[in-house]
């Protein structure tokens, strides 16, 4: 199936507007995006992303399964746990997804992974906060669909708004 649009959230206490964002509806276009913002807390985020999604995919003349869902750390997150909880989507983009807290490699936000079917691009920084690269592939490993990993130098929000962008891009032309 041909991916017919590209639902993206920011992080926790960013908005629609993030240049990590804003530069992956560039390198994408003429693909429709879709930029929304989110609640802070996980519910009222996972059923606006539910909410957002569905409305996106109708006004495409498509279902939600046409549509790759993501964004950046909590964003994407909630993004994953929507498809998890059985949202359909054509795949997920996971921008510096947090897998634990800084400094907290016990908390693990990872419950919801098994559950996750479809395609993943994880694109983070090499030196991240909230997972390095060996972590981040050890824990995305439990994903039963197809998992693309690519790190970029930086922390938390890689340094290169341009690089994130052109990773989304060449990924979602080999879903094509």
């Amino acid at each position: 199936m041909t991916v017919a649009g590209l639902l993206l959230t920011p992080g926790f206490g960013g908005n629609r507007d993030s240049p990590a964002l804003v530069a992956v509806e560039a390198a994408v276009a003429p693909l429709p995006v879709l930029r929304l913002d989110l609640p802070k807390t996980a519910a009222p985020a996972i059923a606006a992303v539910r909410a957002q999604a569905e409305a996106f995919a109708s006004s495409l003349g498509v279902g939600t399964e046409a549509l790759v869902l993501g964004g950046r750390s909590f964003g994407g997150r909630m993004c994953s746990m929507a498809v998890a909880q059985g949202l359909p989507a054509a795949g997920l983009v996971l921008l510096s997804y947090p897998l634990h807290p800084p400094g907290r490699p016990d908390q693990l936000r990872t419950a919801h992974l098994p559950d996750l079917r479809v395609p993943v691009l994880a694109v983070s920084g090499t030196t991240d906060p909230f997972g390095s690269p060996d972590e981040l592939a050890a824990h995305l490993s439990v994903i039963p669909g197809p998992v693309s990993t690519v790190f970029l130098p930086g922390p938390h929000q890689p340094t290169s708004h341009t690089a994130v962008a052109a990773a989304v891009r060449d990924w979602l032309s080999t879903l094509a």
